[in-house]
């Protein structure tokens, strides 16, 4: 089934027409407590008229469980939810990630639309068929491609972000524009996300989706070219997890941004697209080395990283953690390392290794080098 994304300049009629051109007999909304809160009243009259029932789970991606996936199963199920009923996702990629595998799996599969409300979901976890739950200590271990019937993709709702959760987006938008075109790029690294236009965002957020729903198109079930939307996330992933086993937060440095850890994420862990930045200035150092990335972009990309995203802390004695989760990749084969590395901006470089020796120099760069 393809999924229909809406860039919406009135939420409330691009949402009203979405559900009535998707089978439903019952309507059920998904959120966290945060969207509920911030969000859901922006939409609320119109759920209202279907007389939908709202399913909220606590926020944050430590709560994107098993655990969290019954529960929605069971409110479904206890609302009388049937294989013809609609499920809203309202919120961000923790909430469209679990609520599109409970769509999925739920009687076999029900249709689903996703509304992301914050920049990191609008641009990258809401669209492309991706859904799932973290288990075993692991981001995304279990899951499902299930598409949307549609996503409905609205700014209005980013006047309700802080500035870590737009910093933690844009991340996403950077890898697009690496893994597709230097004219978007230099818009990108030139762009003031810390004090964004949101008129001008809205346009770059289109062309930033447009990039990913033109890969998917091309390789919907990750066979081929989408694995270059993996860029900056092996290093990406294995950064964020790490910090997820972190007591008392001593992931995050003196010099990143005190908002690195905003109310959207637990305590310990760095937000999203913070680890995928530090993902990206650690691949495109693999790349400049194995692949002839140009250097002088390699430092303009992270000098942009560092003014607007800080540096983590951790150490060499870390290494050997952080390479065994590279290791449990879902892109690996075997006990290989898979990347994804880019030539030149545009000029991608799918199924690439490095040696552990080249993983530890990436990491040394992402640490002190930049």
């Amino acid at each position: 089934m393809q999924q229909r994304v809406i860039i919406s300049q009135d939420i409330g009629h691009d949402l009203a027409q979405a559900i009535a051109e998707t089978e439903n007999d019952r309507v059920f909304v998904l959120t966290d407590d945060i969207t509920q809160e911030c969000c859901l009243p922006k939409v609320a009259v119109l759920f209202a008229k279907h007389n939908a029932t709202t399913i909220t789970i606590r926020h944050d991606d430590t709560n994107k469980t098993l655990a969290t996936l019954a529960d929605v199963w069971t409110a479904l199920q206890r609302g009388g939810a049937t294989r013809h009923s609609l499920l809203v996702n309202l919120g961000g990629g923790m909430v469209t990630d679990l609520g599109g595998f409970a769509a999925a799996t739920f009687k076999r599969g029900i249709n689903f639309i996703n509304i992301p409300t914050t920049l990191l979901a609008m641009v990258d976890a809401a669209v492309g068929g991706k859904t799932g739950i973290n288990f075993g200590g692991l981001k995304n271990e279990v899951g499902a491609f299930a598409n949307a019937r549609y996503i409905i993709v609205n700014t209005c709702f980013l006047d309700t972000l802080d500035t870590a959760n737009l910093c933690s987006g844009y991340a996403e938008m950077l890898k697009h524009s690496l893994i597709s075109n230097a004219q978007m790029w230099a818009e990108h690294v030139n762009f003031d996300i810390l004090q964004p236009d949101l008129a001008e965002l809205q346009r770059m957020v289109a062309a930033s989706i447009a990039v990913k729903e033109h890969i998917v198109a091309d390789d919907p079930h990750e066979h081929g070219i989408r694995k270059a939307l993996n860029f900056g996330h092996t290093i990406g992933h294995a950064l964020e997890e790490f910090s997820m086993q972190q007591p008392g937060g001593a992931v995050v440095s003196a010099r990143l941004l005190p908002l690195a850890r905003a109310r959207t994420a637990p305590k310990n862990t760095l937000l999203h697209g913070y680890a995928v930045a530090f993902g990206l200035i650690g691949e495109l150092y693999i790349s400049a080395r194995k692949a002839g990335f140009p250097t002088a972009r390699l430092h303009q990309t992270a000098r942009f990283i560092r003014e607007n995203y800080g540096a983590m802390a951790f150490t060499c004695d870390d290494y050997p953690t952080l390479l065994n989760l590279m290791r449990h990749d879902k892109k690996n084969t075997s006990d290989t390392i898979n990347f994804t590395l880019l030539h030149d901006i545009g000029d991608i470089r799918i199924n690439q290794t490095a040696t552990d020796e080249e993983i530890r120099e990436a990491l040394d760069f992402i640490r002190e080098g930049y």
